[in-house]
């Protein structure tokens, strides 16, 4: 089944464009590791999922790039033409003179309404290319103003359009020392009006990308495309073609709904992390060697201990013994915070993946009560190995993983709303007080409910 992918601003699209990249050379890869039967069938499966194909034979990205200034698609659109392998459609972007000047508010009352027409035009063109439409993922950030607002508005009107197709918002969550001085506000934000219209957001964090680039891939001088180039690899771990456990030997599949049948047991919890092991420069990959016991014990310490790198992980961190009673409030302060699970999965790509023990994952204290932790784990596995590593894992949870970012985020916002800093720069857009505190009113709620997991 085939997913369109909307980029959002200037970080979804040049995100964006890193994703089909990474792909589109995982696909021409020569290291599959699999049989050519199985190679041609994930092959198949991916140009389905996210590329129609020209007369010339050359893939098309599945894709619909909306900015409010002209650069950055101009840039992605002749980046994507160069690289020979893939393109994107001439006829499926968006962009205006202006940008959104970091508001959110300019972006959702202004931008969102007056382009709407047009924008969902693309997508509805782009959604009739697919003989079978899985559903749409949003790359966007939410701290920005045409990313995050005119987000928010593209995402209810995704909604609105298709009601019974899967939406997942992949964002980005920005750098904790600040890009924007009303970040937080932006965060705010975008976060209430997606929890609303979206089936689940997957959220990468720009500290922990940057950490990797530093510390696991030795990059000297960090760029945002480094960072992009990590967040598509974690992001085509997941979404290219793997085996479900009910899917049996073919690949045809709708990853998206998938995901969200997995991962997403109720509405009330729609905060996807995701981690993705190992991480290695390229030229230290011939002198490298993984075993799957070492990878998968790095996995399981890396969510019960909320590590978000296979480097630096507390190992001290355990589950609570059966039969203890947890404690009365789970604070986001505690030094050995214990991060509970609602569900898992876990996909393995590449050699010898189909004896791989799992059962460190079923232990029923990693999980809320309410879940059996049958229903909690799951696993995706393709003996294709995955862009150049021999074995690689990751793992897509829905956990407590982002309550410390969230809380802070909206402790800060809230500081500043309590003493009207910048609300000005909103009520003239018509965005007013009360749509803020029913934002912060929603995010305090989604807290509320990770923290009494």
């Amino acid at each position: 089944m085939s997913i369109v992918t909307v980029q959002l601003g200037q970080c979804g699209n040049q995100i964006g464009h890193e994703v089909f990249h990474c792909l589109c050379s995982d696909i021409h890869g020569t290291h599959g590791l699999c049989s050519s039967k199985e190679n041609q069938s994930y092959q198949d499966a991916c140009k389905e999922r996210f590329f129609w194909e020209e007369e010339s034979g050359v893939p098309v990205a599945r894709a619909v790039l909306v900015d409010m200034e002209p650069k950055v698609i101009s840039q992605t659109l002749s980046m994507a033409a160069r690289s020979g392998c893939w393109k994107y459609s001439h006829q499926s972007h968006f962009c205006q003179k202006q940008g959104s000047g970091n508001n959110w508010a300019n972006g959702y009352s202004v931008h969102g309404p007056r382009h709407k027409e047009s924008i969902m035009d693309l997508v509805q063109k782009e959604a009739e290319k697919c003989d079978r439409l899985g559903g749409f993922v949003t790359i966007m950030s939410v701290a920005g103003g045409t990313g995050s607002g005119l987000g928010a508005f593209v995402t209810q009107c995704l909604r609105d359009a298709f009601p019974a197709s899967f939406i997942l918002n992949h964002v980005i969550w920005p750098y904790g020392t600040g890009e924007v001085i009303v970040q937080n506000y932006n965060c705010v934000l975008t976060l209430s009006h997606l929890y609303r219209s979206a089936d689940a957001l997957l959220v990468h964090e720009n500290d922990v990308t940057h950490k990797i680039c530093s510390q696991l891939m030795n990059i000297k001088h960090i760029s945002f495309r480094d960072v992009n180039q990590v967040i598509a690899h974690e992001l085509g771990s997941v979404f290219q073609p793997s085996h479900t456990a009910e899917g049996g030997p073919d690949y045809a599949r709708n990853p998206l709904g998938d995901l969200m049948e997995t991962l997403v047991p109720h509405p009330e919890f729609k905060m996807l992390g995701l981690r993705n092991i190992p991480h290695i420069p390229e030229n230290s990959l011939p002198y490298s060697t993984f075993s799957w016991p070492g990878l998968i014990r790095h996995l399981r310490q890396m969510l019960i201990a909320n590590a978000q790198m296979e480097e630096g992980i507390d190992w001290q961190v355990r589950p609570p013994p059966p039969g203890s009673c947890p404690p009365s409030s789970h604070s986001t302060k505690k030094p050995l915070h214990f991060n509970t699970s609602i569900a898992n999965l876990v996909i393995l790509r590449g050699k010898d993946v189909h004896s791989v023990d799992l059962g460190s994952f079923q232990d029923p204290s990693l999980y809320t009560s309410w879940l059996s932790p049958q229903d909690a784990l799951n696993a995706w596995r393709t003996p294709r190995a995955f862009n150049k590593y021999e074995k690689s894992a990751s793992l897509v949870s829905n956990s407590q993983f982002l309550l410390k970012p969230l809380d802070s985020v909206v402790g800060k916002a809230w500081n500043m709303f309590a003493s009207k800093a910048y609300i000005h720069q909103y009520t003239r857009f018509g965005i007013e007080e009360e749509d803020f505190l029913d934002s912060f009113t929603t995010l305090e709620q989604v807290i509320s409910s990770y923290t009494t997991l």
